[in-house]
């Protein structure tokens, strides 16, 4: 079964295709909260979608650059990076990089100059929209751009909001998980009123799922209760093996296709291409 899961998940022979939206989904990854599984999920559900039949832009905007990290991209200082889009006006196209192994998936990265872009931006004239700019200049078409937020609500996750049209929230099955995500949804609202009318929460993902506890089943029900049909059903479990796989500089779909880590998140990208379909673009 395992061999079976990962020959599904690699897809050696591009068979197995998820189908294409049939306009751009820019989709911002979300949470102020560390820890809670945003980079992991941007990653991975980018490397599902690419290895079946997507073209994908990752675009990591949080200073750590782990996304970068996790998709083998350098990121070390000198390296052109989404700073230089932000702040200098570089096109994203001189700054996107191949991701090698994964032909349809390309990555901009995060070096530490990002973390001066906050102060950086203040000054700067239409300061929320440098983003969405950049994006809507990148010559080629892209099938998903997924934006990879830091743990913050500042300037660079309002960029973020400002050039999606969909956000992900990845929640950890954890009390505290539920704490801040008022805030967050208050600041989502803001940008819609005030700098994109177009932006929508679409989906909820539910990581670092432990079945054992009753704790992570009780958030499962709040959050399902609360978010309706937005919630995925595919549910991503706590795993060791994507926890493992960054330090390779892979993500857990090349690392070990067939763990259930792999599996889930390989349910949850079709889940995402799926939806997007049914509702002629958007989830």
């Amino acid at each position: 079964m395992e061999a079976l899961r990962a020959v599904q998940i690699l897809n050696p022979s591009g068979e197995i295709v998820m189908p294409r939206p049939d306009h751009p989904r820019v989709i911002c990854v979300a949470n102020q909260k560390g820890g809670v599984g945003k980079t992991t999920t941007t990653v991975n559900l980018a490397v599902a979608l690419a290895l079946h039949g997507n073209r994908v832009l990752v675009v990591d905007l949080d200073p750590q650059g782990n996304a970068s990290t996790g998709l083998n991209v350098p990121h070390h200082a000198g390296v052109p990076d989404v700073y230089d889009c932000l702040i200098d006006n570089v096109p994203l196209a001189e700054v996107a990089q191949g991701v090698e192994g994964i032909p349809n998936l390309f990555c901009v990265p995060a070096t530490i100059d990002l973390a001066g872009a906050e102060i950086e931006l203040v000054s700067v004239v239409a300061r929320e929209s440098r983003l969405a700019r950049a994006i809507a200049g990148h010559p080629e078409k892209f099938d998903y751009v997924f934006i990879d937020c830091p743990p913050s609500l500042g300037l660079l996750t309002v960029n973020a909001l400002c050039a999606a049209q969909e956000v992900l929230i990845p929640i950890q099955c954890e009390y505290y998980a539920l704490e801040g995500l008022n805030q967050l949804i208050n600041n989502i609202n803001l940008v819609r009123q005030h700098l994109n009318p177009t932006l929508d929460v679409s989906t909820i993902l539910l990581t670092m799922y432990d079945r054992r506890t009753r704790l992570a089943d009780a958030v499962e029900q709040d959050v399902r209760n609360h978010f309706g049909a937005k919630v995925l059903n595919a549910v991503i479990p706590r795993n060791v093996r994507v926890s493992e796989a960054p330090s390779y500089g892979q993500s857990v779909m090349t690392y070990d296709p067939g763990s259930r880590g792999a599996t889930s998140y390989f349910e949850a990208a079709l889940e995402i291409a799926m939806r997007g379909v049914n509702t002629g673009g958007t989830a």
